[in-house]
């Protein structure tokens, strides 16, 4: 893993409070003037690890992933949503997540593996709508605004599809 670019910038205002984020590819760290080369070392590094932890996400198993959608159903659904398995895939590319009602079967893009949790959740969410629900009428989008971050995450979704230059799902384009 190399290590990522660093931006220190010095402020005669800051006194004693040291705080850092990411600015594209680049974490830049905020101290104060009167820090010296040790100190500034220092933080650095402790602002760095910071950052970069904060940045980690642990990858779900598939195990993991059902015992998500079955506490969402029961929290969002009222449980009537009870899906057989949910797991990671790798050949979705256009899609976010996929699920076949019949089989009660739930496949889930490993693209979702670095985005935020709420974002996870709203693509579950969706997909067991769809085992209430087939199409993406009313009644479905009713079922899936029961998840509070819905909009939100919908949002972060069309977001990311474009910045990565990618088309997103048609049941955004509404």
């Amino acid at each position: 893993m190399t290590a990522p670019e660093v931006e220190v910038r010095r402020s005669k205002r800051r006194r004693r409070t040291v705080s850092a984020y990411r600015e594209d590819e680049r974490i830049v760290i905020l101290v104060p003037a009167s820090f010296t080369a040790a100190e500034e070392s220092e933080w650095v590094a402790t602002m760095v690890r910071r950052i970069e932890k904060s940045e980690q996400h642990p990858v779900l198993t598939d195990d993991d992933l059902l015992a998500r959608a079955l506490r969402l159903s029961d929290e969002y659904l009222g449980g009537l949503a009870t899906p057989g398995s949910v797991r990671w895939v790798s050949n979705q590319r256009t899609r976010w997540g996929s699920c076949t009602p019949s089989e009660r079967t739930i496949r889930l893009s490993e693209r979702l593996q670095t985005m935020p949790v709420w974002v996870l959740d709203y693509v579950i969410v969706h997909e067991l709508a769809h085992l209430l629900e087939p199409g993406h009428d009313e009644s479905f989008w009713a079922w899936v605004d029961r998840y509070p971050k819905s909009r939100k995450a919908q949002g972060y979704l069309l977001g990311w599809s474009e910045g990565a230059k990618v088309i997103p799902p048609s049941e955004f384009a509404d």
